[in-house]
């Protein structure tokens, strides 16, 4: 599983020229899941996302020290098949990428438990399988890339 996480003072998505969803001072995230994926990923980029320090302490001025539930921001969520991309000369194929009706499983369970850990009502739905247009004012601009660990078969549960 990877995110793409920007730090940034507004985001909004739209749908052919209408406003589906908007935040104010938070996080915009863009997902993708691989076709190895498990729920384990999903709990793994939870916790990371929930816990990164990308907010200044507004009573020390200190940045870095707080984080998204810190400071009460919240979180827009887009799906992106693409971060799984490999460039073949100057084609792009996705077949790493989760494909369908799993990678809509997969980003609605991510949307739920990023709900359940923090606030159902911070965490905005950039909608899943759509063509939009993401608004994004990228705060300092600050952007940091997330992956989730590769188990090799020898760490799998069984």
């Amino acid at each position: 599983m990877k995110a793409v996480v920007q730090k940034v003072t507004s985001s909004k998505i739209t749908v052919e020229g209408e406003e589906i969803c908007s935040i104010e001072t938070g996080l915009c995230v863009f997902v993708g899941f691989s076709k190895k994926d498990t729920e384990k990923d999903v709990d793994y980029m939870v916790k990371k996302l929930l816990a990164l320090k990308l907010f200044e302490d507004k009573i020390t001025g200190k940045r870095w020290q707080k984080n998204v539930k810190d400071s009460n921001y919240e979180i827009l969520c887009v799906s992106q098949f693409s971060l799984y991309n490999k460039l073949k000369g100057n084609s792009l194929e996705f077949h790493q990428a989760m494909q369908g009706d799993e990678a809509k499983e997969f980003y609605y369970s991510f949307l739920k438990k990023l709900g359940q850990n923090y606030c159902e009502e911070k965490i905005k739905d950039g909608r899943y399988g759509v063509v939009r247009i993401v608004h994004i004012q990228n705060d300092g601009p600050v952007t940091i890339t997330l992956e989730s660990p590769v188990l090799d078969e020898s760490n799998k549960e069984k």
